[in-house]
C-alpha cells in the first residue's frame, strides 16, 4: 500500500520536478519534515550552512552561474531576518530563489510562542512573491508558484512560508510547473528612437548593465557605440561579466562621486540598456546624489525584465552597425609582477599575471580591489561577480554558490577583513563541500572603506574613540587560525612574492584555500 504524501514531500518533488535541484540550508524544528523528505526524494542536493546569510548568499551565487534559482531552508522569521542582508544583495542582482521559510503549525500560532513573528512581514521587502500555504493540499501548488516566480525575468525572490502542520499533514500533491511568462515584445518605436538620438547626439554615452553584459549582446552594443561614434560603460556594480582577453572590455563607473561626476561629465545623452540612472551609494554634504549633469537627456532602450538581446538586435539594424567591428576587444596581456611590500596595484598584478582560463571571481575587496579591472581586462576569459547591494558578508556564500553551480571552474574570492567576518561560517561548507575556491583576504585590520567615508560626510580630525570604532585590532584577526579551524588550509603573506607564490599554489588545489594578505 503506497503511503500517503505529506505536504513538505510534495513540495520537495516539485521543486525537483520544476528544476530546483539545490536547497542551502540552515534548518530548526518546524523544518523538520522538509529535511526527512530530502532522504525520499532523489535529485535534490542539499547543502548545510552555519548562518542563514550563508545560505542566501550561496542561492544567489548559484543563480548568477547556472542562470536557474537554487532554493534556501530557513528557520522561522529569526532566520530569515538573519538572512535578509544577502536576500537584499540578491534582490539588486535580479537573481532568482526559492526561500522556504519554516513556520508555526497554524493553530500553536496563537499561543505567541517565543519565535513567532511576522514573516511575511519581514519577507516583502526582499521578496518579489511572498506566500504562506494552508494546506498540505496546496503546498505542491504554491511551489509550483514559486518557481514561476523565480524564473521570471531577470530573476527575482520568491519566498514560501511552510508552517509545521502543513508540511507534516497528509493529501500533498506534486504540481506541474507552469510555462515561463514570455518577455515583452520590442518596441520599434522606441528602438528607433535611441538609433535617432545616438545619430543626433554631440556626444552620447551607452550605459550597460544585466542581460546586456552577456558577452554576445555585449559585442553587439560595442558595434553600435563603434558606429555611432559614442561612448560605452557600465554601471560600478553587476551582478556578473564574462570578460578578458577576446572580450569587450568598457570602463565601470567609478564609485567614488568626484570621479564618477567626471567621468559623465559633457554627456548630453545617456543610453540605457539593462542598467539604471547612475546615483551615489550615499549622500554626501554639498555633492549631488546623482551623477550626470541636469542637461543630461536619459533614454531606455530596454529595461532589466524586457528581452535586451532583441532589442539590441533590433538597434544593430536600425543604426547600420551589424558590420562594423568593435575597438574595445581586450588583448591578452598579463602585468608584470613587482616585488617587495604589498599593496594594491601589486595584488592586482598578482591577479592580472596568474588568473586562470574560466576563472570565477567573486568581489568584495572594497577598497583594496577597486583598481583590479584594468589588469585584469588582458587575462584569460573569466567571470566576475559583484556586490550589487552593498551589503557587506557578500563574497565568501556567494563563492560558494557559485562553485556549487559550476564545479569544473575555479573561483577565486577577494574579500575584506571586516567583510570576511560577518559570513565566515562559509568556509566550513567550502571545506564541507570540497568546493575549489581560492579566498584572498585582504588583511588591513580595519573597516578601512569607513575611513575614508568619515571625510567624505565632513568629519575633521576624528579622535581617538571614532578611530577605534573602525579599527579591527585589539585583539588582531588571525585568519590563518580561524581558517584552519573550519576546515580550510591556510597561508599568512606579507609580500608580493609570498602572494604570487601562494595564488598559484592556491590555484593548483581541488579545494578550498585561503591566503591572509597582510595590508
Amino acid at each position: 500500500m503506497t503511503q500517503a504524501m505529506n505536504g513538505a514531500e510534495s513540495l520537495v518533488r516539485t521543486l525537483v520536478a520544476g528544476g530546483v535541484e539545490v536547497c542551502f540550508t540552515n534548518p530548526g524544528t518546524s523544518e523538520m519534515h522538509f529535511v526527512a523528505a530530502l532522504d525520499k526524494v532523489p535529485g535534490m542536493r542539499s547543502s548545510l550552512c552555519l548562518f542563514e546569510g550563508g545560505a542566501t548568499g550561496a542561492a544567489d551565487g548559484y543563480f548568477r552561474m547556472a542562470r536557474k534559482p537554487a532554493s534556501t531552508l530557513l528557520h522561522l522569521g529569526p532566520g530569515l531576518a538573519n538572512g535578509i542582508a544577502n536576500l537584499h544583495n540578491a534582490k539588486k542582482a535580479r537573481s532568482g530563489i526559492v526561500n522556504i521559510v519554516g513556520e508555526h503549525a497554524t493553530y500553536h500560532l496563537a499561543l505567541d510562542a517565543p519565535l513567532t513573528a511576522d514573516i511575511e512581514g519581514l519577507a516583502r521587502p526582499v521578496s518579489h512573491w511572498v506566500k504562506t500555504s494552508l494546506s498540505s493540499a496546496e503546498v505542491g501548488q504554491d511551489g509550483s508558484e514559486a518557481i514561476v516566480a523565480a524564473r521570471t525575468a531577470p530573476g527575482q525572490i520568491a519566498t514560501l512560508i511552510l508552517p509545521g502542520d502543513t508540511a507534516w499533514e497528509t493529501g500533498g500533491n506534486v504540481a506541474n510547473v507552469a510555462p515561463m511568462p514570455e518577455l515583452p515584445g520590442i518596441d520599434s518605436a522606441q528602438v528607433d528612437r535611441v538609433a535617432q538620438a545616438l545619430r543626433r547626439s554631440e556626444n552620447a554615452i551607452i550605459l550597460v548593465g544585466n542581460a546586456g553584459l552577456d558577452p554576445e549582446t555585449f559585442n553587439r552594443i560595442a558595434q553600435i557605440a563603434q558606429a555611432t561614434d559614442c561612448a560605452l560603460m557600465t554601471d560600478w556594480a553587476n551582478a556578473r561579466v564574462d570578460r578578458g582577453a577576446g572580450r569587450i572590455s568598457a570602463p565601470r563607473i567609478p564609485f567614488n562621486v568626484d570621479l564618477a561626476i567626471e567621468a559623465l561629465r559633457g554627456f548630453d545623452t545617456i543610453i540605457l540598456i539593462g542598467a539604471r540612472k547612475p546615483v551615489a551609494f550615499f549622500a554626501y554634504p554639498g555633492k549631488p546624489g546623482e551623477f550626470a549633469g541636469p542637461g543630461t537627456t536619459f533614454i531606455e532602450l530596454a529595461g532589466t525584465a524586457e528581452d535586451i538581446p532583441a532589442a539590441v538586435d533590433a538597434l544593430l539594424d536600425a543604426t547600420g552597425a551589424a558590420t562594423t567591428t568593435p575597438k574595445l576587444i581586450a588583448q591578452s596581456f598579463g602585468p608584470e609582477i613587482p616585488v617587495g611590500p604589498l599593496d594594491p596595484d601589486a595584488i592586482g598584478a598578482v591577479i592580472g599575471a596568474t588568473l586562470p582560463e574560466g576563472a570565477i571571481v567573486v568581489d568584495e575587496s572594497v577598497t583594496t580591489g577597486r583598481g583590479f579591472f584594468p589588469v585584469t581586462s588582458g587575462a584569460p576569459p573569466h567571470t566576475w561577480l559583484y556586490n550589487c547591494g552593498g551589503s557587506i558578508g557578500f563574497c565568501l556564500p556567494v563563492a560558494t554558490g557559485a562553485a556549487m553551480a559550476c564545479p569544473d571552474r575555479k573561483v577565486v574570492a577577494l574579500t575584506g577583513d571586516g567583510s570576511a567576518m560577518y559570513t565566515l561560517q562559509s568556509l566550513w561548507t567550502m571545506a564541507r563541500e570540497n568546493l575549489d575556491v581560492t579566498i584572498m583576504v585582504f588583511a588591513n585590520q580595519s573597516y578601512h572603506i569607513l575611513t575614508g567615508e568619515l571625510t567624505n560626510v565632513g568629519v575633521k580630525n576624528p579622535g581617538p574613540r571614532a578611530a577605534d570604532m573602525l579599527s579591527l585590532r585589539r585583539p588582531d584577526l588571525g585568519w590563518v587560525r580561524m581558517s584552519k579551524g573550519l576546515g580550510v588550509d591556510a597561508v599568512r603573506v606579507e609580500t608580493t612574492e609570498e602572494l604570487a607564490r601562494a595564488f598559484r599554489a592556491g590555484l593548483s588545489e581541488n579545494g578550498p584555500y585561503l591566503i591572509e594578505v597582510v595590508l
